[in-house]
């Protein structure tokens, strides 16, 4: 019997055919969770101009040099700078400006004085007292000080964010404030979906005996919208190959990116999908060292690539995890493809079959490490056992048992306080 290809060496095999399927140019509105073609550079000072970070007095340091509250300074008050307005007069000695947080620092000035520490402040209210002429200083403080100075954030000419980014909301409101309004980003990839099986059923059809609801298109187009693509439901396929084949060419009439499909990739009577890939498109491997999964099917159709995950809903999930999220990533533009983990020590004992496994699990921190436990049995057609997970524990390939205590690790389906 032919070896069976190790997870390793078939991701190693496939990831080498994905890439970016383009660019577009969107307002930075629509752009959250997108990847950047391109470094953002700053086209401005972050701040743009000295500006005081409290609401207090813009002051020259010299002129309080020796105040304090035995000894305080009085400065006469020249004029009020809320945010946004600018003034042109300086501030010479024994002068001052009141000022707003943001307000751009007054020429002269190279201080604030926190309204706190100056007689213009109502203690009981904690409100500043109406605007007045004078104002008495109780603090010293050093040039700069509650200033925020002129690029002290960024540079123009600097990069904010490299290429290959995908755009968080903070991302998207920092390039706001510098102004930029679009940015360009890799295209989403149309990823089509179908099921095969006779005995499927969608969901909200009367349920026949005999039949099943397919759940797998479902929880692929969720994935796949997740992992920033777009899906395209194709529907359900009978078993037979005339229907098999007219979704792959209704793939290509919607100009699909990627191809996935369920089931008919084993060994049954029934089961078409391996047979027309071999016959009218490339089959590059079938059958991997690992479960649940083991017969995963990756090739091309019509020059698209096609991965026929199986039919067993928890092996559909494991089968994208571990081979379609990482291409999906490369499409998107996505340079280190990289996902979330631990290492978590067992609180049972746990057996495998020596394949490499991917085990339904609960992590959770335990004092000072992680600790994992499975959730019910292991059986690939049991969905709820992956509904109550957070991780997927990865066994190694040749592991038949690990004792309570053994360190494993995790990958993280959500995230996990």
């Amino acid at each position: 019997m032919k070896e069976l290809l190790s997870v390793a060496d078939a991701s190693a095999r496939l990831l080498k055919d994905f890439s970016p399927v383009g660019s577009e140019t969107l307002s930075i509105t629509e752009a959250v969770g997108r990847v950047i073609t391109h470094d953002v550079i700053s086209i401005i000072d972050l701040p743009a101009f000295n500006n005081s970070s409290m609401d207090g007095f813009a002051v020259r340091s010299a002129d309080i040099r020796a105040a304090s509250i035995e000894n305080p300074i009085e400065l006469s008050i020249i004029a009020d700078i809320p945010a946004g307005k600018v003034i042109e007069s300086t501030i010479k000695p024994g002068e001052a400006a009141r000022i707003m947080t943001g307000a751009a620092l007054p020429p002269g000035a190279d201080t604030v004085v926190p309204v706190e520490d100056t007689d213009q402040f109502d203690e009981l209210t904690r409100m500043i007292l109406p605007y007045r002429g004078r104002a008495k200083i109780f603090r010293s403080l050093q040039p700069g000080d509650y200033v925020r100075k002129k690029g002290e954030d960024i540079n123009r000419g600097d990069t904010v964010l490299p290429s290959g980014s995908k755009l968080r909301p903070q991302d998207i409101g920092y390039m706001a404030m510098l102004g930029i309004s679009e940015v360009s980003v890799y295209l989403k990839p149309r990823v089509a979906i179908f099921s095969t099986g006779d005995e499927l059923l969608q969901a909200g059809e009367s349920l026949r005996p005999g039949k099943v609801y397919d759940s797998n298109a479902y929880t692929l187009s969720a994935l796949v919208e997740r992992e920033g693509g777009s899906p395209i439901y194709l529907g359900i396929a009978a078993d037979e190959e005339q229907s098999i084949r007219d979704m792959f060419d209704m793939a290509v009439s919607q100009r699909a990116d990627l191809i996935l499909s369920t089931a008919g990739v084993s060994v049954g009577a029934f089961d078409y999908v391996r047979k027309i890939v071999e016959e009218y498109g490339t089959l590059f491997f079938w059958r991997v060292n690992m479960r649940p999964g083991k017969p995963i099917l990756f090739g091309y159709m019509h020059d698209i690539p096609f991965f026929g995950l199986p039919g067993n809903p928890v092996s559909a999930f494991v089968g994208f995890e571990v081979f379609v999220r990482p291409a999906l990533q490369k499409m998107i533009g996505i340079k280190e493809i990289q996902r979330p983990f631990v290492h978590a020590n067992l609180m049972e004992e746990v057996k495998s079959d020596g394949r490499e496994s991917y085990l339904r699990a609960i992590v959770s921190p335990q004092e000072d490490r992680w600790v994992a436990r499975l959730t019910g049995h292991q059986g690939s057609g049991n969905l709820l056992s992956l509904v109550q997970a957070n991780a997927l524990l990865i066994i190694p390939s040749g592991v038949k048992s690990l004792p309570i205590g053994s360190e494993v690790k995790a990958w993280l389906l959500e995230d996990v306080c």
